[in-house]
């Protein structure tokens, strides 16, 4: 994949997170290598982990999707 385009979906994806009316989405970081996105940081629960997933799957363009997000019971 272009460096270029992969930057872009980065940026996106962090975008959506960063505007998401949860709050736990906000402080989440994505993070993209060879044609894969890393999600990572805390929440406090097993759905917050799925939602951000799944929030930035809408921009992720066929890249792999590796979801590093720590639940904080």
């Amino acid at each position: 994949m272009n460096i270029n385009i992969q930057t872009e979906i980065v940026t996106a994806a962090s975008k959506l997170l960063a505007d998401s009316t949860v709050r736990e989405l906000r402080h989440l970081r994505v993070d993209g290598t060879a044609n894969q996105l890393n999600l990572s940081g805390r929440v406090r629960s097993y759905y917050h982990k799925q939602l951000a997933q799944e929030t930035i799957r809408r921009v992720s363009c066929g890249m792999r999707m590796v979801n590093r997000v720590k639940v904080e019971t």
